[in-house]
């Protein structure tokens, strides 16, 4: 079979406009978005951030939501982009149409979270944990509001790539004809504990961010949703087309880039690779340029290396809206399809002096002819992923099935007493020390199945997870409250995100293929063997890792046991490896 894959409708909210036309007006004429906080509260108030400008109230009237529980800003942010997305597609009635929701998160309803924690330890009544570090549970919730009840959900966490491959994802469904419809995107809201997290790093900027300045000293936090509207071959319906995309892993390191930008380069690289497009054939890079020294210098090398002495236009349009994190990619991407049908390039904001390791980006031009363009997000772990958007239909690609598979390891975890087996890989007791019980049982079984199965560095590495570094991610909030927003420890965030399990197993094994992590509760398995047996049949992979990886606290157990729920195992950690028969 082959396909086009067409962009038909799209929907965004951030710190520049509430809709489309807002957004649009705000990156023709240079307007920033980052501002002193005023819908956060946070100790840090001194850190700029690029909020969306309504306060929860005003966004449930414009759902049109009169219930007075909390709903978390990523899910109400959400449902606002996918409701805009869907009507500049007119789609009609999704009556009797096979529809997906592909969602990217990595915070979820931490916002919620944060607010009721210590409060929820007492009161038998709340019940807001679990929505926290379930992903999954954002990305129901927003298509409850959107309409959208029907329709197939999956969440994606990969830190700051995550919207981006839920557009890949929704552009593999279609093409493979699983859906006929589907509504990608990311969704992330400001909170305390990313705002924490990153100032942990110390990569947050005091003044507006710099991207790829000399000066940069860091990056500022946004929040946002946008949402894609993808459907195959629609013809004069299409806003742009989906030409090419790569999913790669820079396998360095779990919150800093390589110094060649390895995993960049070759996102990029697959990408033109897939649209049959030649360096010089892209006029405009949408960069990840997240102001920080080191992302800016390795995304540069990778973009000097992929395109030698002649560069398209380059820009970092993290200046208007701060980093969005998991919702970068598809805001950004939007932002790319506005500059196309627009015909200008966004400037990049608060540039002013050269770098000699960095590319030299563009100030903004307000007429430019823009055919292929080129949208980069980048996420902790080194889950690098670029997206190519045409004006022009490219070319049919073939997307039929070709080759069988077959299970060649299947190994289970769930006894702590088997993790010291860890010495058997020649991980030293001090490095399994700085390990989480989940870290070590992750590492554990992926090593193990991947040496029964014969398979030294697999070409992919999938994770499903419910909720993550849970044991990690619940320390990191208890420092939080009792230490006040002060002296917190940068490892348990480090370890926090959904996506580190995956990762460590790729940086571990230096392995630079695809890599993604699904959280959407107890489906994520469903969807990760999906996602990897679409992988080895399409022939572009002929081996896969794939894991399921949770564990339970006791005060998660306790709310298991007010929602009337069974409580989850407290260690579960099983690998497979699939491979092309």
């Amino acid at each position: 079979m082959a396909a086009r894959i067409s962009v038909t409708g799209m929907g965004v909210i951030c710190a520049i406009g509430n809709n489309l036309p807002s957004v649009l007006d705000s990156l023709r004429n240079g307007r920033s978005g980052i501002r002193p906080m005023k819908y956060l509260q946070s100790r840090h108030s001194e850190l700029p951030v690029g909020e969306v400008q309504m306060s929860n109230a005003q966004m449930k009237q414009v759902l049109g939501i009169s219930d007075p529980a909390p709903v978390s800003r990523t899910s109400l942010m959400g449902a606002i982009a996918i409701r805009e997305a869907l009507a500049q597609a007119a789609v009609g009635s999704l009556s009797g149409k096979r529809v997906a929701l592909i969602s990217g998160t990595t915070v979820g309803g931490m916002d919620v979270t944060e607010l009721y924690f210590e409060q929820m330890k007492s009161d038998d009544s709340l019940l807001y944990l679990p929505q926290s570090n379930d992903c999954g549970k954002s990305t129901d919730e927003m298509a409850r509001m959107a309409g959208l009840e029907g329709a197939r959900t999956c969440t994606i966490s990969t830190a700051c790539s995550s919207a981006l491959n839920s557009i890949i994802l929704g552009a593999e469904m279609l093409a493979r004809d699983e859906v006929d419809i589907v509504i990608a995107g990311g969704s992330e809201a400001l909170s305390r504990f990313h705002l924490n997290g990153f100032n942990t790093l110390m990569i947050l900027d005091h003044e507006p961010c710099r991207p790829f300045d000399a000066t940069r000293a860091g990056l500022n936090l946004g929040e946002g949703a946008g949402f894609l509207v993808l459907e195959k071959d629609a013809g004069e319906r299409s806003l742009a087309y989906v030409a090419g995309y790569g999913n790669r892993c820079d396998a360095f390191h779990q919150t800093a880039s390589s110094e060649n930008g390895e995993g960049a380069f070759l996102a990029m690289s697959d990408a033109l690779a897939m649209a049959a497009l030649q360096p010089e054939d892209i006029q405009y890079v949408n960069a990840h340029g997240t102001g920080t020294p080191n992302n800016d210098h390795s995304e540069s090398q990778a973009l000097k290396r992929l395109f030698g002495e002649k560069l398209p236009e380059i820009s970092s349009t993290k200046g208007f809206t701060g980093h969005t994190t998991s919702a970068s990619g598809s805001i950004e991407a939007i932002f790319c399809i506005l500059a196309m049908r627009g015909g200008f390039i966004p400037a990049n904001l608060g540039f002013s002096t050269a770098d000699p390791g960095c590319i030299l980006p563009s100030k903004g031009r307000g007429e430019a002819r823009l055919e292929n363009v080129i949208c980069n997000a980048f996420g902790f772990g080194g889950n690098d992923s670029s997206l190519i958007l045409s004006s022009r239909e490219p070319r049919e690609r073939e997307t039929g099935a070709h080759y069988e598979v077959e299970t060649a390891a299947d190994l289970c975890i769930s006894d702590p007493e088997a993790l010291k087996d860890l010495k058997e890989f020649n991980i030293s007791p001090m490095e399994s020390r700085r390990m989480g019980k989940l870290m070590k049982a992750s590492q554990l079984s992926a090593l193990k199945a991947l040496q029964a199965a014969g398979v030294d560095c697999p070409d992919a590495i999938i994770t499903a997870t419910a909720h993550g570094m849970l044991e990690t991610s619940l320390q990191f909030l208890e420092e939080i409250e009792a230490n006040g927003e002060e002296h917190l420890k940068p490892t348990l965030f480090m370890q926090s995100t959904h996506n580190t399990l995956s990762s460590a197993i790729a940086i571990r094994k230096r392995c630079h293929g695809y890599n993604i992590t699904y959280s959407h509760g107890e489906r994520s398995m469903e969807w990760a063997m999906l996602d990897a047996s679409r992988l080895i049949a399409t022939g572009k992979a002929q081996s896969v890792l794939v894991g399921h990886y949770d564990e339970s606290t006791p005060l998660f157990d306790m709310f298991a046991s007010r929602a009337g729920k069974a409580a989850p195992k407290p260690l579960y950690a099983r690998s497979v490896v699939l491979k092309r028969k």
